[in-house]
């Protein structure tokens, strides 16, 4: 289901981007230490709920019967394998410059592979369990979504002199976000798509999503040795550095939630994949991992 003017489809393929992180400022949004540890809990979530996303995903393909939905369950977990990794070398160059993330990081790894890992259940028992998660999925991926079309949008980013290669990642990672924004909805239709069960996995994870996203810039301010205490992570900051554009605000976040309880509701209706597509021909770690 397409927005008009939008490719029907995008064959979706896993590109080997690489990044280097040598010069990367620790607070990468000049003047702004707030907002750059807010979009900084991206990386501490992302790669252990990524390699998640590709577990359960893996679980999953055995149950397709559609060949178009398994090529693109494929290519989802080959660009989801590359962005955990891509995330990860960012948290290394945390960790070996004084800001050690992996207390944090324990926590999620615990989250993702004990609380929502595999139970060892087999039979219908053991198929619910995969259906659960891949609605779990297609509920963050929306998120994702909604967060890689405004880090798109963000020109403010630019305007203040944020750091251009991570620029570069997060809108990397964002546009191939709105690249595959309909293949975890999709795939949950596929399997299920009961609308009750849609619906109780947005309400799960919409506050599981923000809590661990608040406990981690609470976290980041406290750790970072530039700001030795002297600054803490308050609702207020994140009111401000929303108005200024710098990070997603309140309003965008509230905003996209009433859409996905709409009974006839299809990613697709949201976001621009002509636009990430136009992105991913022009971002420095995209074109060199084309050559």
């Amino acid at each position: 289901m397409p927005t008009h003017g939008e490719p029907d489809r995008v064959v979706l393929h896993a590109r080997n981007v690489s990044f280097d992180w040598t010069d990367l400022p620790r607070h990468w949004i000049p003047g702004e230490p707030f907002a750059a540890h807010m979009i900084n809990v991206l990386h501490l979530l992302l790669p252990e709920g990524e390699r998640w996303f590709c577990h359960v995903f893996k679980e999953a393909l055995p149950l397709i019967r559609d060949e178009q939905i398994a090529e693109d369950v494929r290519g989802f977990i080959g660009q989801e394998a590359v962005h955990a990794e891509s995330h990860q070398g960012v948290l290394d160059h945390f960790d070996t410059h004084g800001l050690d993330t992996r207390p944090y990081v324990r926590q999620i790894a615990w989250l993702f592979g004990k609380l929502l890992g595999d139970r060892g259940y087999a039979g219908k028992q053991g198929r619910e369990w995969v259906i659960e998660r891949v609605a779990l999925v297609a509920a963050i991926e929306h998120f994702t979504a909604v967060l890689g079309q405004w880090v798109l949008d963000a020109e403010e980013l630019d305007a203040v002199g944020a750091d251009p290669t991570m620029l570069d990642l997060l809108r990397w990672h964002g546009a191939e976000e709105v690249e595959h924004r309909s293949v975890a909805y999709d795939l949950f239709t596929h399997l299920d798509g009961r609308y009750s069960r849609r619906v109780r996995a947005l309400l799960i994870a919409t506050p599981m999503f923000l809590w661990l996203w608040a406990r981690g810039v609470r976290f980041l301010m406290s750790r970072d040795p530039e700001l030795r205490g002297r600054s803490k992570a308050r609702w207020r900051d994140w009111l401000r550095s929303g108005r200024l554009g710098i990070t997603p605000s309140v309003g965008d976040l509230l905003r996209s939630l009433p859409p996905y309880f709409r009974p006839q509701y299809h990613p697709s209706q949201h976001g621009s994949t002509s636009q990430a597509v136009a992105y991913l021909a022009k971002s420095p770690a995209a074109q060199a991992a084309d050559q």
